[in-house]
């Protein structure tokens, strides 16, 4: 395989354009662009997850994740382009009844904490929100395949299941189980602050 990348620092985006895989080019806030980056803050966060202590299966699981959403922002900067395969969103959903059925069913909302790596996971589950509504965006105004957007919305679902799996997997020694959201906390603070007004 030729090297795709020859120079990394190429000038060609001084004028605030950038350059699309079909040689094409557009600002650098197009809808397009805007999408392409981030999934790719959502696959750097992903990096930095796998950079924790992680069960074996689930670092397999999040290094399959990055190369099939390396497949997703190729399709996204290649106009017209399928790459990412409707396979890759019946594999999360596998994952997901997989890692799920293990779980007990929430009684609360639960808050983004616990462990380091589960809170991780959280701050991913949010990144690959915002990318599915850039994809959403895009789409209203270019041809977009559904598998991208599919794709990200069950990735975000996903990354909620493992963010509760990796609190119980406890390898920080931090976790052991969902951190819930106690609306009757907040209640009594601001009837404290209330009180002392």
């Amino acid at each position: 395989m030729a090297n795709r990348l020859s120079s990394i620092a190429t000038r060609t985006g001084d004028d605030g354009s950038t350059g699309l895989g079909d040689g094409s080019r557009v600002p650098k806030d197009h809808l397009r662009i805007q999408a392409m980056g981030d999934v790719d803050e959502l696959n750097s966060q992903l990096g930095v997850l796998l950079a924790e202590p992680l069960p074996a299966d689930v670092r397999e699981l999040v290094i399959t994740i990055q190369h099939e959403l390396f497949n997703l922002g190729g399709e996204l900067c290649m106009p017209g382009y399928e790459l990412l395969k409707q396979d890759a969103v019946l594999r999360l959903d596998e994952a997901l009844a997989h890692y799920n059925e293990a779980l007990p069913r929430l009684q609360e909302f639960i808050l983004p904490a616990g462990t380091r790596s589960a809170a991780i996971a959280h701050v991913c589950r949010t990144v690959a929100r915002r990318a599915e509504r850039a994809v959403v965006t895009l789409a209203t105004t270019e041809a977009i395949n559904a598998a991208p957007r599919q794709y990200l919305n069950r990735l975000s679902d996903l990354l909620f299941v493992l963010a509760r799996v990796l609190n119980r997997a406890n390898l920080d020694g931090l976790g052991g189980d969902d951190v819930y959201w106690h609306s009757e906390r907040l209640k009594r603070y601001e009837e404290q602050e209330a009180s002392d007004d």
